[in-house]
C-alpha cells in the first residue's frame, strides 16, 4: 500500500463527529448539550456529517440500541462512513508518537483511528475535546469550543 499524502487536506470533505458531540448530544442535562446540538444542525447544514464504526461502537457501550442510535444519526443525514485502510499507516504513526512521547497505553486509542480517517479522508473533525487531535494530527481541520 503506498504511503499517504496529506498534501491536499482541507478538511472540505465533510465532518466527522467526535463520540463525545453525540453524548452531549443524547444527555441532556450536559452542560455541553445546548452546543453539540446547535453544532450537529449548523455542520450539518454545511456538508455531510459522518461516523465511522468506532464511533458508532463507542456510542453502543452504555447500552446497544441500535434502532435509537440510527434514527439520533439519521435526523443529521449522518453518514456511516467506512475507516478507510489508508488510515492504519497513521494511526500506527500516531500510536508510535504517543508511546515515545511516554504513553503507557499497549493499543492504539479510538482517537487515533478518528483522527487518521479524517485525515484521509478529508474530513474536519467536530469534538468538545481536541487537544488528542492537535496533539497526533496537526493539520486536522477541528471545530470545538
Amino acid at each position: 500500500m503506498a504511503a499517504v499524502s496529506l498534501a491536499n487536506y482541507d478538511g472540505s470533505a465533510g465532518t466527522l463527529v467526535d463520540t463525545n458531540v453525540w453524548v452531549d448530544c443524547i444527555d441532556a442535562a450536559s452542560p455541553w448539550h445546548e452546543w453539540a446540538v446547535e453544532q450537529l444542525q449548523t455542520h450539518s447544514e454545511r456538508a455531510p456529517l459522518h461516523v465511522n464504526l468506532v464511533i458508532y461502537t463507542e456510542l453502543l457501550v452504555p447500552g446497544p440500541d441500535v434502532d435509537a442510535l440510527d434514527a439520533l444519526l439519521d435526523v443529521y443525514d449522518t453518514l456511516r462512513s467506512p475507516l478507510p485502510w489508508a488510515c492504519a499507516s497513521l494511526t500506527a504513526a500516531a500510536f508510535a508518537l504517543y508511546r515515545r512521547r511516554g504513553g503507557a497505553k499497549h493499543k492504539p486509542m479510538p482517537d487515533f483511528y478518528i483522527g487518521a480517517h479524517a485525515a484521509v479522508a478529508n474530513l474536519g473533525v467536530l469534538t468538545r475535546d481536541p487537544s488528542p487531535y492537535k496533539s497526533y494530527f496537526p493539520r486536522l481541520v477541528l471545530m470545538a469550543p
